[in-house]
């Protein structure tokens, strides 16, 4: 009898020392939950990955120069089927194993650095992306309710896959929805996209209920990885007239910062506009103001929105930003804009940290001319490992505006 009670006594402490240990497991995975959403509560600075080739000495410089936050595209990735991690943006069937391998592979590279990640789609079912399709342009997403669905089982496959891996901080929806040009709206200029919207409000381009069906299909699996949001017609600030918050408080909105694209694009700019000036825009029917204050002024649709629904600054992320490096002025743009960020409190990340299929936007490279070389390493995928020969021959480069952000 006596050896009955013992056994008894010894059930009951390993039975309480284990309910210890899983009270204790539970509230150290929430602890890591809670850390994933918090992420986001300081102001947060990075770059953008659209690279073609995934490289570990990409990473391994993006590290040395204390770049933590990489906003990830693998669009340009070579990978099993038509379409990189989900197969064929004509037909969804499921997430591409070898792909997600390698994905993987690299968010695990990342996280061996302290480096996190937003990972970005560009394509979607039903909406491939031009670069990847013949410069043609896809809009089925918006406009047949079938590539929805699937691009909604898509995020849900994503995101039970990639839930609670360490250098996951978000998940960006997608890049640069478009859904008004599929219904023939080109420009924000004209201040009528709150109106465009109310035509389109219930319907397959309506970009709110999108986005609230993803969200939700997201979270039924992955109840803790920040959403990222962005605004429609390519993300420009003047969408968020019609953004709708969504019923969700660990999301991020987003918007990019490319304007007045005929100033930041060489070939539209053809020498004619510099900053700080003032040019005309035709679809403004004005002259825009080409310095810090038409820059700030150029975001007042942010400011009355995050008013409007009592948004925080941290909720805000300028996803992309850039110019090419040989407009006259590009430097003082990017530092006014990075001011502006700053002063804002807005997460920011800058297009691009040495990009391997475009120089346009590689601010390392300076306003000069590359070696010939350059284009050589290119074509053979091999930038990666002359990272020193391509950029010490630099002589006037301005990557000094970055780097003293990231210190």
């Amino acid at each position: 009898m006596k050896s009955i009670k013992i056994l008894l006594m010894l059930f009951l402490i390993l039975l309480s020392c284990n309910r210890e240990k899983k009270v204790e497991h539970q509230n150290t995975e929430q602890t890591n939950k809670n850390e994933l959403n918090f992420y986001w509560n300081e102001q947060r600075k990075g770059t953008n990955y659209f690279n073609g080739s995934p490289t570990e000495e990409w990473f391994d410089a993006a590290n040395n120069a204390n770049i933590k936050l990489i906003r990830l595209t693998y669009e340009k990735w070579e990978g099993e089927q038509r379409d990189f991690l989900l197969g064929n943006a004509d037909n969804y069937q499921g997430i591409v194993e070898s792909d997600f391998q390698k994905l993987k592979y690299f968010l695990d590279y990342a996280d061996k650095l302290d480096i996190k990640i937003v990972i970005t789609p560009i394509t979607l079912p039903g909406a491939r992306w031009i670069q990847m399709n013949d410069n043609k342009r896809d809009d089925r997403l918006w406009t047949n309710a079938n590539y929805k669905k699937q691009a909604i089982q898509f995020w849900k496959d994503l995101a039970a896959r990639l839930e609670n891996h360490p250098a996951i901080v978000g998940y960006d929806i997608v890049n640069e929805p478009h859904p008004e040009v599929a219904y023939k709206k080109y420009s924000f200029w004209d201040g009528k996209l709150a109106k465009w919207y109310e035509d389109m409000k219930g319907g397959e381009g309506d970009l709110n209920m999108f986005y609230d069906e993803v969200t939700k299909a997201i979270r039924s699996v992955d109840t803790a990885t920040t959403i990222v949001i962005e605004s429609g017609l390519y993300a420009t600030p003047w969408a968020f007239e019609y953004l709708t918050p969504v019923e969700d408080e660990n999301v991020i909105y987003s918007f990019h910062m490319y304007e007045p694209y005929e100033f930041t694009t060489k070939r539209i700019n053809k020498g004619r506009y510099s900053y700080p000036s003032k040019m005309y825009i035709e679809d403004l029917g004005a002259d825009f103001l080409l310095d810090k204050d038409g820059l700030t002024d150029f975001f007042k649709p942010i400011y009355v929105w995050t008013e409007k629904y009592q948004i925080p600054s941290n909720q805000i992320w300028v996803g992309e930003f850039g110019c090419n490096r040989h407009i006259e002025g590009v430097e003082k743009y990017l530092q006014d804009l990075i001011s502006i960020f700053n002063e804002e409190n807005w997460h920011w990340s800058f297009y691009a940290y040495r990009e391997d299929v475009w120089e346009a936007m590689d601010y390392e490279l300076g306003r000069q001319k590359v070696h010939y070389t350059y284009w050589e390493y290119q074509e053979a995928k091999t930038m990666h490992l002359h990272y020193d020969e391509i950029y010490n021959r630099v002589t006037d480069s301005f990557w000094e505006i970055f780097q003293k952000e990231f210190k």
